[in-house]
């Protein structure tokens, strides 16, 4: 058998193959949720943040 013939039917067969479809189904529903939240918070939680690194930043310059 021919290389590219090997590869059709591997082709043909992972496309028939519905293993692990659900899996990746919910993993995409996850990865839209966090989107969605991340961009909610981001108002909120990026001043905050900022403080914290600007507090954590101002006190490791005073220390050297």
């Amino acid at each position: 058998m021919t290389t590219i013939a090997t590869l059709f039917r591997w082709a043909r067969q992972f496309r028939a193959d519905q293993r692990g479809q659900d899996l990746i189904e919910y993993a995409l529903v996850a990865a839209l949720v966090v989107v969605a939240v991340v961009s909610g918070l981001a108002p909120w939680v990026g001043p905050t943040l900022s403080t914290i690194f600007s507090k954590v930043g101002s006190v490791l310059d005073s220390s050297s």
